[in-house]
C-alpha cells in the first residue's frame, strides 16, 4: 500500500487549514482497506519544492557540561528538551502532536510538521522508507554539527498487526531539537527553494508555557474487562499446553478520562523523570516510556534491548533485592527471555557479519517492576552487503517474541482469536530515523494512546507473556504493574 503525504501548511490559522483538509484515499487491491491521505493538492502537485533542511549548533541551558575532571560528562535533566515543546494549539505547534524521543537527557524533541507518510499493511515498513528516500533524493540539506540525529529527520509509529487500521505514520516535524554527549543542535525543515537565515530558537519555540494538570482522572474497562481477561490469559495457557505455540504475549487496555484536556508534555515530562532509564516517546499522539529498545543502528553498529520476565516491585530496597534473585532464577521467566532473546537474535542473523548474545541475561531494575534484560548485539554485513536502514532492522524484527510469541505466526494467529481488541500501535515500533538510514526504534510499551477527537480520552496498554506454567491471576497483577507508569503519568497528584 503507497504512502500519502501531506505538505506543509501556514503557520497561522491552524484551526482552519485542519478544516480545509481535503480527504483522498488510495485503494491496494488484496487489502481490505485503503490508506486515507489529507491532501490540499492533487498528488503531482503536493511538494513543489525540495525539503530544504538546516542544523546549526546549539548553546542549549541546561546540557551537560564538558568540563568534569574525572572525564565523565554529568547527566542532563531529561526535561530540558522536553520543556521546549510547545503548548497545544500554539501557533509554533501547527496543530501537530509533540515529537520526542529522550533518554537520560538526551535525544531529539520536534514539533510542527511538514509532512506526514501514512502507511498501511504488510509493505506498511516498506512504503515509507521508499517514501522517505524520494523525499530525500531532492533534499537541500546544510548540517553544520555533523552527529547522529542531526541532518533530515523524521519520527514513526507503526501497528502491531499488519491487519489493523492503526496502519503508521512517518513524520517530518519543522523543528527538532536535538542533544548528545554535552553537544546540541537545531534542525529546521520546511519546503521551499534556498536555505534561509540561521534560526532562532526563541523564535520556533515560540513563548514557553508550562504544562497543566489533567485534574481528575477516571478509568474504565477497555475492549475487554478484567475478569474476562483472566478468561482470555486461560486460553492462551491452554494454546500453550495443547502445543499450539510455546509462548504468546496478550495485552490488555484500559480507558482513561481526564477532567481537563491531556497536555502531552505533562505525561512526557514525569515519565522521563520517573523513568529515566526508560526511552520516552511521543509520536502522533502514542507517547510513552520504554524500556525496549527494539533496535538502535549506528555507523554499522546494532543493538537490541531485549525484556522478558517481570516481576512487581515491593518498594522496600532488601525485599526488592530477594525478588530480582527470585526472577533470576526463575524457570517459567527464563525460558520466556530465552524465546525472546532467540527471536531476535534470528533476526538480525541474515543482517550481521557477526552477533553477541549474552549467556545469561540480567535483572533491569525499573521503579515499578524487575525485568529480565539481556542486550544484543551485533555488526551489519561487510561492504560487499547493502546496509539496512535502522527502520529496515525494526520491520525484520517486528514483531519479537517479547510482544508476540513464539512461533510467531502462530501466536500472531492467536492473539487475533482471543485478545478480543485492536493493539492499534501498542506494542509496535516506534522511534526516529535520519537521511542514511540511522536511527532508534523502540517497542511501544509502558504506553497510551491519545484521542484526535477528544482530548480528554486516553487508551492505556499493558502485556503480559504466557507459557505453560502461567497463571490468569498473577498475570492480571502484573499487567496491573505495568500500567503504573502511565497511570502516574496522567494523574495530577
Amino acid at each position: 500500500m503507497g504512502p500519502s503525504c501531506q505538505p506543509e501548511r501556514a503557520r497561522h490559522d491552524v484551526a482552519g487549514r485542519r478544516a480545509r483538509r481535503v480527504a483522498w484515499t488510495i485503494a491496494h487491491a488484496g487489502l481490505p482497506w485503503s490508506v486515507m491521505s489529507t491532501l490540499t493538492s492533487a498528488p503531482a502537485e503536493r511538494l513543489p519544492h525540495p525539503l530544504v533542511v538546516r542544523t546549526v549548533a546549539l548553546d542549549l541551558a541546561g546540557a551537560p557540561s564538558s568540563d568534569a575532571t574525572d572525564g565523565t560528562l554529568p547527566e542532563a535533566d531529561p526535561t530540558d528538551l522536553l520543556d521546549l515543546l510547545p503548548a497545544p494549539g500554539a501557533e509554533t505547534a501547527d496543530g501537530a502532536a509533540p515529537l520526542a524521543w529522550v533518554r537520560r537527557g538526551d535525544g531529539l524533541v520536534g514539533w510542527g510538521e511538514v509532512l506526514r507518510f501514512e502507511v498501511g499493511g504488510p509493505g506498511r515498513f516498506a512504503d515509507a522508507e521508499r517514501a522517505w528516500h524520494e523525499l530525500l533524493a531532492h533534499a537541500v540539506v546544510r548540517d553544520e554539527v555533523q552527529v547522529p540525529g542531526t541532518g533530515p529527520v523524521a519520527f514513526g509509529s507503526f501497528a502491531f498487526d499488519e491487519r489493523s487500521a492503526a496502519g503508521g505514520v512517518v513524520v517530518v516535524p519543522r523543528v527538532v531539537v536535538g542533544r548528545r554527549g554535552g553537544r546540541a543542535w537545531l534542525t529546521t525543515m520546511t519546503v521551499g527553494a534556498a536555505l534561509g537565515p540561521v534560526p532562532d530558537l526563541d523564535e520556533l519555540a515560540g513563548v514557553r508555557v508550562p504544562p497543566a494538570s489533567p485534574g481528575a482522572v477516571t478509568y474504565t474497562d477497555g475492549a475487554v474487562t478484567a475478569d474476562g481477561w483472566r478468561d482470555v490469559v486461560a486460553a492462551g495457557i491452554a494454546a500453550v499446553r495443547d502445543g499450539e505455540v510455546d509462548k504468546v504475549v496478550l495485552a490488555r487496555d484500559v480507558e482513561a478520562r481526564t477532567e481537563h484536556p491531556l497536555d502531552a508534555r505533562w505525561a512526557l515530562q514525569r515519565l522521563a523523570h520517573g523513568y529515566p532509564s526508560c526511552w520516552t516517546f511521543s509520536v502522533d499522539g502514542m507517547l510513552g516510556a520504554t524500556p525496549e529498545l527494539l533496535v538502535r543502528s549506528e555507523k554499522g553498529l546494532v543493538t537490541s534491548r531485549v525484556l522478558a520476565g517481570t516481576i512487581r516491585r515491593t518498594g522496600d530496597d532488601a525485599a526488592d533485592l530477594a525478588r530480582a534473585a527470585i526472577l533470576a532464577h526463575s524457570s517459567k521467566d527464563l525460558e520466556e527471555h530465552e524465546y525472546a532473546v532467540r527471536s531476535v537474535a534470528h533476526a538480525l542473523e541474515p543482517f550481521c557479519s557477526s552477533t553477541n548474545v549474552p549467556d545469561v541475561p540480567f535483572v533491569l531494575h525499573l521503579p515499578n517492576v524487575l525485568h529480565l534484560a539481556s542486550d544484543v548485539t551485533g555488526v551489519l554485513g561487510g561492504e560487499a552487503h547493502a546496509h539496512p536502514s535502522s527502520l529496515a532492522l525494526a520491520a525484520a524484527l517486528h514483531p519479537t517474541a517479547a510482544v508476540c510469541g513464539t512461533p510467531t505466526q502462530a501466536a500472531a494467529t492467536l492473539i487475533r482469536r482471543i485478545e478480543g481488541m485492536d493493539r492499534a500501535r501498542y506494542a509496535g515500533p516506534v522511534g526516529w530515523f535520519g537521511a542514511d538510514g540511522d536511527g532508534e526504534w523502540g517497542i511501544a510499551l509502558r504506553s497510551a494512546q491519545t484521542s484526535p477527537d477528544n482530548p480528554h480520552r486516553v487508551r492505556l496498554f499493558a502485556g503480559c507473556g504466557i507459557v505453560a506454567a502461567s497463571d490468569p491471576a498473577a498475570e492480571l497483577a502484573e499487567s496491573e504493574a505495568k500500567l503504573v507508569p502511565m497511570r502516574t503519568a496522567i494523574s495530577s497528584d
